[in-house]
């Protein structure tokens, strides 16, 4: 079933695309539209400032053999949560990026479904010895 709402969604983002054909200018737009996530994200920091960012150095463990005690020591540097507004401003730019990601797998002949399964596969098979 899930695959049909990935399906589905490809196809009508297929057949929606009218203006932006290009290779071109789909990687434009796709670029172009993370740097809008990346700004809304901002702007919820430092317009809004429902969430805040607190960076500093990440602290590791002293015994670092245990993957799992590093992924907890790892801090997202994120405090906060967004408000309606901003959640909606951010999750609206990512709609975007995923329909620029969906037209450059329609014009490069790539179902979104099975990218999306492979990556989940390899998730799965390494889990956090993917090192990401």
């Amino acid at each position: 079933m899930k695959d049909l709402i990935f399906d589905n969604f490809q196809n009508a983002i297929d057949e929606s695309l009218l203006r932006h054909k290009s290779i071109l200018d789909i990687l434009t737009k796709l670029q172009e539209s993370e740097s809008r996530i990346n700004r809304a994200v901002v702007k919820s920091v430092t317009n809004c400032g429902c969430i805040k960012v607190e960076a500093k150095k990440q602290e590791l463990p002293q015994e670092n053999d245990d993957i799992e005690e590093l992924s907890k020591a790892l801090k997202t540097h994120v405090n906060g949560a967004l408000c309606d507004n901003c959640r909606e401003v951010i999750e609206r730019e990512i709609g975007n990026n995923l329909f620029y990601l969906a037209s450059l797998c329609n014009t490069l002949d790539l179902n979104l479904y099975d990218v999306f399964i492979k990556e989940y596969d390899r998730i799965n098979t390494l889990g956090k010895f993917t090192l990401r």
